[in-house]
């Protein structure tokens, strides 16, 4: 009796996301419009997501951004607390086309979604289209995926069902992210800064005039952390500043840790 009854609600769970989905897809959105440097904008209308598709034309089941999916799930927990996440991933694996820190996966050994981390496309799947996370039919999270990253609005609830968190992303960057360009076409990307809550958090990038990496780095709290790399315009790796993992450790002083001439040659290391 407890298998059917699980069985009934597992259905049920599926069947309400399908049709979040299918609502998902039909509301609309106009994609971010730039200056330099610009903060990313989703739109005048933030109730609505970018899964949109013009009335006359019927969207295609299992398709987002013109990508097919197959339809997934996992379970964790036992009897009341057992945690649901429904979602899509795509049918052909392809990673993001931008240089986003977190991307999203199904670890089909582990039976989870995972982030980051080395993706093998034998034992995984790259998240793509509408995730919904519940527990006893409610719904504790629910957003969009676009080939591994949160994009459009992300929704967060508690056991109430009140609203704890709600964010926006492009393509996994912040909508508050600062991007700058070299022409006024916006096709030659110059530097990406990322900033959430109004701080900088995570991977910053300066590219070179021919499209390469100048520079990259991570920051935390609003401070710089870790290696930060430069290279040259060839995209040989030119020299490694080395901050504290720490943002708030006051008494580190970043220094250089090694550099190299134009040629590749290590001319500098600190020991």
């Amino acid at each position: 009796m407890r298998a059917r009854v699980f069985t009934l609600s597992l259905v049920a769970c599926l069947y309400s996301f399908s049709l979040m989905a299918q609502e998902g897809a039909d509301e609309g959105s106009d994609l971010f419009s730039v200056t330099s440097p610009v903060t990313l904008d989703f739109g005048e209308n933030e109730d609505k997501d970018e899964l949109y598709v013009p009335e006359e034309k019927k969207r295609k089941k299992k398709v987002f951004y013109g990508l097919k999916t197959k339809k997934r799930f996992t379970r964790k927990g036992i009897g009341e607390k057992t945690t649901f996440e429904l979602f899509y991933v795509l049918k052909e694996f392809e990673l993001p086309e931008t240089f986003v820190r977190d991307v999203y996966w199904l670890d089909y050994r582990r039976q989870e979604i995972r982030k980051g981390g080395k993706i093998d496309p034998k034992f995984g799947a790259i998240l793509h289209g509408p995730y919904k996370k519940m527990r006893n039919n409610q719904v504790l999270e629910e957003g969009i995926f676009y080939k591994g990253t949160k994009h459009g609005r992300w929704m967060t609830y508690d056991k109430n069902d009140l609203l704890l968190d709600k964010a926006k992303y492009y393509k996994g960057w912040p909508k508050e992210s600062l991007v700058s360009y070299y022409d006024k076409s916006r096709k030659k990307m110059k530097e990406i800064i990322p900033i959430e809550y109004g701080e900088k958090e995570g991977y910053y990038y300066y590219f070179h005039n021919n499209g390469r990496k100048a520079v990259e780095g991570e920051f935390h709290w609003d401070e710089p952390v870790g290696d930060w790399v430069e290279y040259y315009a060839t995209g040989r790796r030119k020299k490694v500043v080395r901050y504290s993992k720490d943002p708030h450790d006051d008494e580190y002083r970043p220094f250089t840790w090694k550099e190299w001439n134009r040629k590749g040659k290590l001319i500098y290391q600190k020991r």
